[in-house]
């Protein structure tokens, strides 16, 4: 019953699961055995790919523009258990890091496709496009700031049939984002079996322990449809790679016993209680009509380290003015000290300035001041309450939620069509520990939720198609159709306490405020009501292309699309490819396309408030739109002239990017080995990120003097006060950016030009009577070069967007059956990179080449259970020592392509059945 079902409908499925235009093709990159998705006509190998084609059963040969095809088994045959780590060795162009200390990056990471940010790749579901994730990526090392791309980490490996990834510009098939490809993963639609697994490991090092249990199952639905059940639930533990800061070593030298060590942590995160659930629908109503639904929940905690915050010299919690040794009262000559608050209501100076820094390098409070400030209620220092320093925890609870559903089939003896709607949702509220809001004094709470951020979706799409005779020179396809899609982007406020303004740190010169405590949670600041709020954008649009067979010889593509956004006006975008069979066996390819992507209506509109190392310090820095009141005076500042006392720059704006990608390749055959070449090149116009920050106090103090009003205070938080008194600004617009040093915003601010080619080889080897064994090799080399940046892209984040990445990627992986035993070896190869450390150009770390080694050996003990071992990153490598290790701790590049976990070992149980 279920293989009656699979089959009568492959060709439907084949046409139409694409949801969208499709125009390319596909070459094999993986090219395994894929069960029923393979029609039994078509020869081994000749894999069915439904990503970038309505042409029913076009195999992974015949296709105009490469397609890598991942299998289940290539994914689950592995230690790791999240789906981008998985990914980064099985699909050569793609990359991800681990984000340690990355802010909300480390929540959701950011994934690249041919080396541009990970909203320029489109992420489908069984051919339906999924939703970003609420996440946006402040920090994402360089390529990815500001970037706001789907989660695939939700989708449970488990319920993959396989994944589809189209190396090709492909927004005139699908819509905005598709510029660097489309990533389709297909889920399982067997209506019976099941599969039920359970994997361990951990690493050489004895850390980052994983677990997870995971189960399959397919059930018939009458005699005519499945209902396909996916769950997996798993954890893994935090992993250190890190060693003693200089600056924590040298406060136990001088004999503070209360610094921990290492007292900043590098490594990958907690990963607690992560679910991800997946469901599969299908139904036969007639045999032309068929009914589908599916959808997904999943929910995890992640919990990640912050910066170490120095007792000695924290900005607004520790550091204190100059003060006299033995007394602790200002002066200018005097030494460094420790803050002090002062809690009174009624009489200044009943506290000192500050406690002197005294003893071995001038790194321990004076005991004799500090026991006067400890025994005095009018007086505080944080001294008292974190004596060695605090480094935050910092987290999220995320979910995430989808469900599609729709009609396809066929009408009017020929008239294919696919009527759908899909609506999803992800969710993530964060929480910070072990800090403090300093303006609070000793009533601040150590834990807060400083709010969070929704990301909704509603897609309505309808494709038509019809399949035309050209009598004996071959068939053409025509399709059609028209899709509606919104976004809204809520932002969550925090509780009171994460971005409160407390008595030590109220902005008016009267005592006893403004003492120089910072306000709200120190890492992350909550978000305030004003930040607070939902942003809309919606996109209609309408395509058509056609897809001709030729002679049996050439295949020739064309798609046209137009789109229209409520915000950044409309967009047409068009694709022509063709494939040209020189023989049986080799076959020549060629695309060109336009592409585009807008901005997302979290890019246009978040405000956002996070901590960063600058300069060898820990500062504030915003994130705001261009529209807002934070936005308008930089950007005023920003245009205006510098004899006006402004930068004299380009006023920045937000819209657009757009695209054009070329690709050319030759695929073949050459006995049992098959190979694709292809060469892509992509300019993009107009790149949407976020923009290198830009003095705030500066933007501030050019206000005053634009507007005439005379300033005393040289602080944010002293020129928000006066500017307010004077009318200029409304206070109220401004709350918890009192302690902001820079300022960044969405904008469209340079070009890239990405080039690069694709090499891939299959081979099935007859090595050993009654075995199978089958290598692959596959090389990636990409390279970006940007071109026409404005000054506010600074030079190191152009090194970044150019070197983060390894030019060179590839792999070789070899495996064997014989019997019931089977075994994976695989060499990965990562090329050269360059990493700003804490995005500073000034600690440049030029990272080596690295060549990895995974095994797996797995046996059948009884019929269906299968018991494996394996060790990823077998010979236990890392990547290049930090030299600036000491700075803040990092032992190893952290924007790795392969982590820096080092070696680790696994065991996994599956039965199928």
């Amino acid at each position: 019953m279920a293989t009656s079902f699979t089959r009568r409908s492959a060709k439907i499925r084949t046409a139409l699961l694409c949801g969208i235009v499709g125009m390319a093709s596909a070459t094999p990159a993986f090219a395994q055995d894929t069960g029923d998705v393979q029609d039994p006509e078509i020869e081994n190998n000749q894999v069915i790919i439904i990503t970038g084609t309505r042409q029913a059963n076009r195999s992974a040969a015949d296709t105009v523009a490469p397609v890598d095809i991942v299998s289940s088994e290539e994914l689950t045959n592995q230690a790791d258990t999240d789906v981008g780590n998985l990914l980064r060795i099985a699909v050569p162009s793609f990359n991800v890091n681990t984000q340690p200390i990355s802010d909300a990056a480390t929540l959701v990471r950011p994934a690249n496709l041919r080396g541009l940010s990970p909203d320029n790749t489109l992420v489908l579901v069984n051919g339906k496009r999924m939703h970003r994730a609420a996440v946006i990526a402040f920090l994402g090392g360089g390529i990815a700031d500001g970037s706001q791309g789907p989660d695939v980490s939700t989708i449970p490996t488990i319920a993959i049939k396989q994944l589809e990834v189209l190396r090709d510009g492909a927004s005139s098939q699908y819509g905005s984002d598709a510029i660097a490809g489309v990533m389709n993963f297909i889920i399982k639609d067997d209506a019976e079996g099941g599969m039920v697994t359970a994997k361990w490991g951990q690493t050489y090092e004895g850390d980052g322990d994983l677990y997870q249990i995971g189960a399959n199952i397919g059930l018939p639905i009458t005699d005519n449809g499945f209902l396909n059940l996916s769950a997996e639930y798993g954890e893994s533990d935090a992993t250190s790679r890190s060693v003693q800061r200089d600056d924590a070593a040298a406060l136990i030298a001088a004999g503070n016993t209360d610094v921990a060590n290492p007292a900043q942590i590098w490594g990958q995160p907690n990963v607690n209680d992560d679910f991800k659930s997946f469901v599969n629908f299908g139904i036969d109503f007639t045999p032309d009509i068929t009914l589908y639904a599916f959808g997904n929940y999943a929910e995890r905690n992640v919990d990640g380290g912050f910066f170490f915050r120095n007792p000695t010299n924290r900005g607004g919690v520790y550091a204190g003015p100059l003060v006299d040794p033995m007394t602790g009262d200002a002066d200018p000559n005097g030494v460094p000290s420790v803050l002090v608050g002062d809690l009174s209501n009624t009489t200044a100076g009943d506290c000192p300035a500050g406690i002197p820094l005294t003893g071995t390098n001038g790194l321990i409070p004076d005991a004799t001041i500090l026991a006067d400030v400890s025994a005095d209620p009018n007086c505080f220092s944080f001294v008292e309450l974190f004596p060695g320093g605090f480094t935050p925890r910092f987290g999220g609870d995320l979910q995430d939620f989808s469900v599609a559903t729709g009609l396809r089939g066929q009408v009017f003896g020929g008239l294919d069509f696919d009527l759908s709607y899909r609506y999803g949702k992800n969710s993530v509220d964060f929480f910070i520990n072990n800090t403090i809001n300093a303006s609070l004094g000793p009533n601040t709470p150590t834990s807060f939720n400083p709010g969070g951020y929704r990301q909704a979706e509603n897609l309505v799409n309808l494709n038509l198609g019809h399949e035309v005779s050209l009598g004996s020179t071959g068939s053409m396809y025509v399709a059609a159709g028209a899709e509606y899609r919104d976004e809204t982007f809520t932002t969550v406020a925090g509780d009171p306490e994460s971005f409160a303004l407390g008595p030590l740190a109220q902005p008016t010169a009267a005592f006893p405020f403004g003492q120089g405590f910072s306000t709200s949670s120190n890492g992350f600041g909550g978000f305030s009501n004003n930040a607070a709020g939902s942003a809309t954008e919606d996109t209609k649009a309408a395509y058509i292309d056609v897809e001709a067979d030729l002679a049996d010889t050439v295949t020739l593509q064309g798609a046209v699309r137009y789109e229209d956004t409520k915000t950044f006006g409309d967009n047409v975008s068009w694709k022509v490819g063709g494939l040209y069979k020189l023989s049986d066996d080799f076959r020549i390819r060629s695309t060109y396309s336009t592409g585009f992507h807008v901005p997302t209506a979290g890019q246009a509109n978040v405000i956002n408030v996070t901590t960063q190392f600058s300069n060898g310090m820990l500062q504030d820095e915003g994130t705001f739109p261009l529209f807002s009141p934070a936005g308008l005076i930089v950007s005023d500042y920003v245009a205006d002239s510098a004899a006006n006392g402004g930068l004299g720059l380009a006023r920045p704006t937000l819209g657009p990017e757009k695209a054009d990608s070329f690709t050319v390749g030759l695929a073949g055959d050459v006995g049992a080995v098959t190979f694709t070449l292809d060469y892509f090149n992509i300019t993009l116009k107009d790149r949407i990120s976020r923009s290198s920050t830009i003095n705030f106090t500066d933007a501030l103090l050019y206000l005053a003097a634009r507007e005439g009003v005379m300033v005393t205070s040289t602080t944010t938080a002293g020129l928000l006060a006066e500017l307010s008194t004077a009318n200029v600004i409304n206070r109220g617009d401004f709350t918890g950016f009192e302690d902001l040093t820079s300022f960044a915003f969405f904008n469209n601010a340079f070009d890239t030009r990405t080039q690069g080619i694709d090499f891939v080889s299959n081979a099935r080897l007859d090595l050993v009577d009654g075995g199978r064994t089958q290598a692959t090799l596959a090389i990636n080399y990409t390279d970006t070069t940007v071109k026409d940046a404005d000054a506010t892209i600074s030079a190191t984040r152009i090194r970044q967007l150019e070197e983060n990445l390894p030019n060179w990627k590839g792999f070789l992986n070899l495996t064997h059956e014989q019997g019931r035993v089977r075994g994976l070896l695989r060499a990965n190869y990562f090329g050269s990179f360059y990493e700003a450390h804490l995005d500073d150009g000034t600690l440049p770390i030029d990272a080596e080449a690295r060549v990895t080694f995974d095994a797996e050996i797995a046996y059948e003990v009884i019929e269906g259970l299968e018991i494996a071992a394996g060790a990823q990153n077998l010979l236990d490598t890392y990547p290049t020592r930090n030299p600036w290790a000491g700075i803040a701790g990092a032992e190893y590049a952290v924007t790795s392509p392969f982590g820096f976990n080092g070696g680790s070992y696994y065991v996994r149980a599956r039965f199928q059945f």
